[in-house]
Order: C-alpha cells, then structure tokens, then sequence
C-alpha cells in the first residue's frame, strides 16, 4: 500500500498558525501519514520574498514537534522558477511508494488558473482543501483556520509598537518564529 502524504507548498514568508494547523488538521482528519512542507525557492509569479534559508527556519521552527510533518528543501534543487508541477514530479518519481495529495486552502484554489499546467496537477496531487474564512468552497468543509494571513503578519511586523498589531502576532505566529524574526531582524521595512 502506498503512504498517503500531502505536500504543502508555499511561500510560509512567514509561517503563522493557520498553516501550523492546516497541517495537523490533514494529518488527523485527512487521514495523512505525512505533511511535507515545502517552501517556494523562487516565486513562479515573481513575488518578492524573504531569504529561502530563514523561511526554511521558520518553518522548522513552526512545525516543530508535530508528529508526521516534515519540511523539506527539496525546491532548492530544482529548476527555476519554482513549479509545483516541477516539485510533484521530481517528489514522485523520488518516492513512487507515495500517493501525493496537495494541501491547500480554500483561498488558493480560485487562483489555480494562473498556475502552470493546474490539470496535470490535480491528476499526480489531486488536492486536499482545507476551509479559509472568507473562500467557501464545494470540497472544504466549515472554515476551521483563524483568519490570518502571511501578508498581515509582515504588516504586523512592521506596526509592532501598536498595541493591536503586537496582539495579532502573539496569537498567530509561534513563539519561537517570532524569537527568530526578533533576533534576525526580519520584516523589518
């Protein structure tokens, strides 16, 4: 029988709790023996991000602990851009032991028609939806995630003296991600 892992892609600049419990959340109601988190080396869509080695240590930092959630770097060896087609096949055809499933939230999914070639995809990784408020759709059930994004931890970030944007970080961001921006400097704009 082959390991049902769901691959979790993204930019994670930074990771925040919705994405530390979208993970559990597949693992313990998607029935996954395996998240794997991998973040994005390079933005197919051009996005500025942050340096690949600190959002890797921020995911590990995240993920810490949990049982069955692994982050992986594996984007960094592949071509640039980087694809999700890309990363599904080299993940397939280094594990054909694996039934891939994408993990995404419901946010992500009204974009695929952006992405390259979406329908060979959701053939090798069909995905697994997980509810945002806010994106309803047919095959996520309740939204179950804190509404929280990555954009409005950076924005966050950088209004950190205000009260309001210091209360969103302590209930959103782990502990430990927020020590390492702190002691990195990072977001800082």
């Amino acid at each position: 029988m082959r390991k049902s892992v769901a691959i979790f892609g993204g930019s994670f600049d930074p990771p925040h709790i919705s994405h530390v419990l979208a993970a559990v959340y597949a693992l313990k109601v998607g029935g996954f023996a395996q998240v794997l988190v991998v973040p994005v080396f390079e933005h197919a869509f051009r996005k500025a991000l942050s340096p690949f080695e600190h959002r890797v240590r921020l995911c590990e930092l995240s993920f810490a602990g949990i049982e069955g959630v692994q982050v992986s770097t594996v984007e960094r060896e592949l071509a640039t851009p980087s694809l999700t087609l890309r990363t599904l096949e080299h993940l397939s055809a280094l594990h054909p032991d694996w039934a891939l499933r994408l993990l995404v939230g419901s946010d992500v999914i009204g974009d695929t028609s952006k992405w390259h070639a979406f329908e060979r995809i959701a053939a090798l990784a069909p995905p697994y939806i997980v509810a945002r408020p806010g994106y309803e759709h047919p095959d996520a059930g309740a939204a179950l995630l804190p509404d929280v994004s990555s954009t409005r931890i950076r924005e966050a970030l950088a209004r950190r003296s205000e009260p309001e944007s210091e209360a969103l970080l302590k209930s959103s961001v782990p502990s430990a991600v927020l020590a390492y921006i702190s002691e990195y400097g990072l977001y800082r704009y």
